[in-house]
């Protein structure tokens, strides 16, 4: 079943704040070293450089310590759910190229800049969020969801920094779990039913597109592929045909071409 017809996919809030500061470490290890040629490196981004999406990443985090100095909201529940979430970003794209061009500018220490946001962030995001609620850009969100928001922002724009600074920063496991399982179950979001099977093994496993429902056996429309790539085509980081192409997609059945669904994030 699609998750909006099922008990939503639940998250460890513990693990996932831990993850969130794990990728981040490891982006911070990578910038800090960044030579001025390297941080003035164009990105598959459009304008942005290297530094602007070295500070993007820092926003990731500073979003959450900002957003809990606001006074919680006295709504009795969400506006926006964890799944709603990926598909209301696109809307938001100029205001965060702007924010962040005016933060590139503003913080040239890239190293300070990350040193103040993770101690932030580790100083005011408690382990165990419970039920707060959150402001955000995007509206209102239980904190605990907005922190798994936050692994699909750091992991695919580590991907980003890597490619564009040729760099071989390493994942945290559990943020790439996160991060895939949520574009997975965006994926079976967009389109429910349990005609064709996704597999991004070791991570998720979902059922989407509306047709005959496979029960027992082997699925007869199948899609299996890694998790980076998976996140590159959630993200429009490649193209369906490509992935295909380039055999990082395997995709077995009458019904298993995602292009149309693709990608689910700008």
């Amino acid at each position: 079943m699609p998750p909006s017809q099922k008990r939503a996919r639940r998250y460890d809030p513990v693990r996932i704040r831990a993850a969130v500061l794990a990728q981040f470490a490891h982006v911070r290890e990578a910038v800090r070293v960044l030579t001025p040629e390297q941080l003035a490196l164009p990105t598959r981004l459009g304008e942005w450089t290297v530094r602007e999406l070295a500070v993007h990443l820092a926003m990731a985090l500073s979003h959450v310590t900002r957003n809990l100095e606001l006074p919680e909201p006295v709504a009795p529940k969400p506006e926006l759910t964890l799944l709603q979430w990926p598909f209301v970003t696109a809307g938001r794209a100029g205001r965060i190229a702007e924010d962040t061009s005016a933060q590139a500018a503003d913080r040239p220490d890239l190293d300070a800049l990350y040193a103040e946001v993770a101690g932030r962030f580790a100083e005011l995001v408690p382990e165990d969020p419970g039920n707060r609620l959150l402001p955000t850009r995007v509206g209102t969100m239980r904190l605990a969801d907005f922190l798994v928001t936050r692994t699909v922002e750091l992991v695919v724009h580590t991907d980003d920094l890597n490619q564009a600074a040729g760099l071989d920063i390493p994942y945290d496991r559990q943020a790439l779990a996160a991060c895939t399982r949520l574009l997975a179950d965006a994926l079976a979001e967009k389109a429910p039913g349990g005609s064709v099977e996704v597999r991004v093994p070791p991570f998720a496993v979902v059922q989407c597109v509306q047709g005959p429902r496979h029960t027992r056996g082997t699925p007869p429309n199948v899609v299996e592929t890694d998790p980076l790539t998976w996140i590159r085509l959630a993200t429009g980081r490649t193209e369906w045909a490509s992935a295909l192409d380039a055999a990082k997609v395997g995709a077995s059945g009458e019904r298993a071409d995602l292009a149309a669904l693709l990608p689910l994030m700008g």
